[in-house]
């Protein structure tokens, strides 16, 4: 089946929640309405869209690992300023030049500070009890963390809050919220507790499969609705942060004890604490983007119009 495009109906788009992005829908429409035209293109169209569409959602942590790799390669060990504080600096610049572009909004920018400052606190536990270390100095620093150590988390829940609204997400048989806020705290107490007593993380696997079980996300990419079990999504997404805790490693931006003596890959143990800690991220950006239930595609269709008349106050094209 073609993916049927209309060239004049004024459906919303994703890009039109970053202003900069304006200037290139009715474009990107006519592309569209283009590859349309035969099954085999417009498969190879929505895929290339998913991955445009996920390049955006990264773009936060993209810049962040680009920073960890380029100051690991290139940054000068002599340098006045230490390489922690230049990335500091760097990830400060980023976030004021995001926000002045247009290309952030102050939404993720809270989730952001929010997923700072938690990160921030378990990492001040985490390098107090030796879970994992930053070896170079550093001025801009509270005890043995540097402070651009916060926007590793933030990258998260950037990545997840843009996510949101580029794949314009609808659920069926989503949690309440209040069961998310329960079990996020006892997520992060245990990231604490677990040093000194039992770990529950297999609890805390339970429980979160108890709660998402049912759940499935349904998300957008061209004109036509996809679906997955969230708990899939979660998973994936821990998949790929824990590949680039690897990259971190790597570029020796933290160490875990056993990469003192040399680097070797993160145990994919971490993979359990990345998906919990990205149980802690979606929580967080839940209580921004309220989740929307799914009723069908025409009357999400509804949804983003009544949204694009609020967000931007324009009609554009389909994206």
């Amino acid at each position: 089946m073609h993916h049927k495009l209309t060239p004049t109906k004024p459906i919303a788009s994703a890009a039109a929640n970053w202003p900069p992005l304006r200037r290139f829908i009715a474009d990107e429409h006519r592309l569209g309405l283009l590859m349309a035209q035969r099954r085999w293109t417009a498969a190879v169209y929505e895929f290339l869209r998913f991955g445009v569409k996920q390049a955006w959602a990264c773009l936060f942590g993209g810049i962040a690992v680009a920073l960890m790799i380029g100051t690991w390669r290139f940054y000068p060990p002599d340098a006045a300023l230490s390489r922690y504080d230049f990335l500091f600096l760097c990830m400060l610049a980023v976030q004021a030049a995001l926000l002045a572009g247009r290309l952030e909004t102050w939404e993720e920018a809270k989730v952001i500070l929010i997923y700072h400052v938690v990160g921030t606190a378990m990492e001040l536990f985490k390098t107090h009890v030796g879970s994992w270390i930053y070896p170079e100095p550093s001025i801009f620093h509270i005890g043995g963390v540097p402070l651009f150590s916060g926007f590793m988390y933030s990258c998260i829940g950037s990545y997840i809050c843009r996510c949101w609204r580029l794949f314009d997400f609808r659920f069926s048989h989503h949690p309440r919220r209040l069961a998310l806020i329960a079990l996020s705290v006892a997520i992060y107490i245990n990231f604490f507790s677990h040093h000194y007593i039992i770990d529950l993380r297999w609890l805390l696997f339970a429980w979160a499969i108890w709660l998402f079980g049912r759940t499935s996300v349904y998300f957008k990419v061209w004109t036509r609705y996809r679906a997955m079990p969230l708990l899939l999504g979660l998973v994936l997404v821990s998949l790929f942060i824990w590949f680039t805790e690897n990259i971190g490693t790597f570029t020796k931006t933290w160490l875990y004890p056993s990469q003192r003596l040399g680097w070797s890959m993160v145990s994919i143990d971490k993979l359990g604490s990345w998906f919990l800690l990205l149980i802690i991220s979606y929580t967080l950006v839940s209580l921004v983007n309220a989740p929307l239930k799914w009723r069908g595609d025409n009357a999400a269709a509804g949804v983003r119009r009544r949204d694009a008349e609020t967000a931007g106050r324009v009609s554009v094209p389909t994206l």
